[in-house]
């Protein structure tokens, strides 16, 4: 085997020769791979198509003792190190230029105790795995509206979804992970063993190893939940959102109700003469009685003229797939995100206004409601603290060709500049950009200098530092 140049993580190039590449081979059970292997640009491929990294090597791990063997071998020679779960994060972190990529995609396995309502979930798992695998016994636990986002980075930012205003982020149904730590060690986090750890992964990121197993709390859900779309012109969306902040003062914590700002899809309940024209769309989702459910949406449909509406029991999963087509994989994506405890008047009129000069067809603007459970825990309880957060607005910059890069990437900084001043100030970590390095502080909040002590302990040496960096201070 040859020896290879790797990015080292102070700037500088080291070389690896071929008897230390070969022994690394040999301890894997699955795969060492090299620029022009089958199968590594598989690996080094995430969804963002903006990103276009070129890892030096890639160990493509098929368990545990290869995520041992590989995190011991970049700190035994200080490589630059990447960490690849669904690869789905917008900053493109799950993969390096130059670097070690660990690549953890093919570790997918969900097992369910139904009894303890308890899940196990490989790193590699996307929510679609874990959702299929759940609701093979009527559970659930809060997860994102995309099937193909990776459970590890969802779960490590916080994580919400459609169940949150009734179970919580993603983090609080968190009981456990087996970690990965810098120097390859194998430890259990919970509320009593490491508990700094267990605090710290919960809303701090990648920051402190690699999780080889999480154990999550599971809920009773479906297998069908009362869920749709009610959709209006956009010319009355700024009417239609100031009676929905008022709607949501009252709801009740079953039901979940987003809404999404863009150009109408060939949805089948609009009819042909709406399709790519400005929309706003309320998205539906109850989580109890049906019943109770539809009267829940009933006022969501005196907001204005109904364009077309779909509401419908249909199966968990398959609402959990139905934002999918919008958020296909290979796309050139930028997001600009804020958290907002309530919607003034400013902040619906700039996204409006914003709404209205959408750069791109694919590009929009959404509210994902949050609240009710999420806001119960006290801000210290877990890493992640912004439980003040009752929406969490996303500005989906996305499109086709590089050529669209300037205008769709200006857009969504203007929408994001006029609705700061109506913002928290906070943001939801997994939202960051790679170009927004003075924001990693306000997405951590106040529980920052904690974060620095638990990657003092636990990474010193910051080894895991493609991600949204706590930087350690020894």
């Amino acid at each position: 085997m040859n020896s290879v140049k790797v990015a080292g993580l102070e700037g500088n190039h080291i070389t690896l020769d071929g008897a230390s590449l070969e022994k690394l081979k040999s301890s894997l059970r699955g795969a060492l791979l090299f620029l022009g292997d089958e199968g590594y640009d598989t690996s080094r491929t995430v969804w963002n198509a903006m990103i276009d990294r070129k890892p030096a090597l890639v160990v493509r791990c098929a368990g545990v003792a290869d995520i041992r063997q590989a995190v011991t071998f970049a700190h035994t020679h200080r490589l630059l190190t990447a960490v690849k779960g669904g690869g789905h994060n917008i900053a493109g972190n799950a993969v390096c230029e130059g670097g070690l990529l660990i690549d953890l995609s093919t570790m997918r396995a969900v097992a369910i105790d139904p009894i303890a309502a308890v899940a196990h979930v490989e790193p590699g798992a996307t929510l679609g795995d874990f959702d299929h695998e759940c609701q093979a016994f009527g559970l659930a636990t809060p997860v994102g509206i995309n099937s193909t986002t990776g459970i590890a980075g969802l779960t490590l930012g916080g994580g919400f979804g459609w169940l949150s205003r009734k179970y919580g982020m993603t983090v609080d149904n968190l009981l456990a992970a087996d970690v990965v730590t810098a120097d390859g060690g194998l430890i259990r986090a919970n509320d009593k063993e490491h508990a700094d750890l267990f605090w710290a992964i919960r809303g701090g990121g990648g920051n402190f190893g690699v999780i080889s197993r999480f154990e999550f709390k599971l809920h009773p859900v479906g297998p069908e939940v009362l869920s749709g779309m009610i959709v209006y012109s956009l010319k009355e969306a700024a009417y239609a959102l100031k009676q929905f902040r008022e709607y949501v003062k009252k709801l009740g914590e079953d039901t979940n109700v987003w809404t999404v700002m863009r150009k109408a899809p060939p949805l089948p309940f609009l009819p042909p003469e709406v399709h790519g024209t400005e929309i706003i769309a309320f998205c539906l989702f109850h989580a109890g009685d049906p019943n109770e459910g539809r009267k829940a949406f009933e006022p969501l449909r005196k907001l204005g003229t109904v364009l077309g509406e779909f509401t419908a029991m249909q199966p968990y999963t398959a609402w959990q797939q139905t934002f999918d087509p919008l958020l296909t994989p290979g796309a050139r994506n930028y997001w600009k995100s804020h958290n907002f405890i309530d919607l003034s008047d400013g902040a619906i009129d700039v996204a409006v206004k914003y709404a209205q000069s959408l750069p791109s067809p694919h590009c929009e603007i959404f509210f994902g409601l949050i609240g009710g459970a999420t806001t119960r825990p006290r801000p210290d309880a877990t890493a992640y603290s912004h439980r003040d957060a009752i929406y969490v607005c996303n500005v989906h910059g996305r499109w086709e060709t590089a050529a669209e890069d300037q205008k769709c990437t200006e857009w969504a900084r203007g929408f994001f500049k006029e609705a700061a001043p109506y913002a928290t100030g906070g943001v939801y970590v997994n939202f960051l950009t790679d170009d927004e390095p003075e924001r990693v502080r306000a997405a951590y909040g106040p529980g920052y200098d904690r974060l620095v002590a638990v990657k003092n302990r636990y990474d010193p040496g910051n080894l895991f530092r493609m991600n949204q960096n706590i930087r350690p201070n020894q």
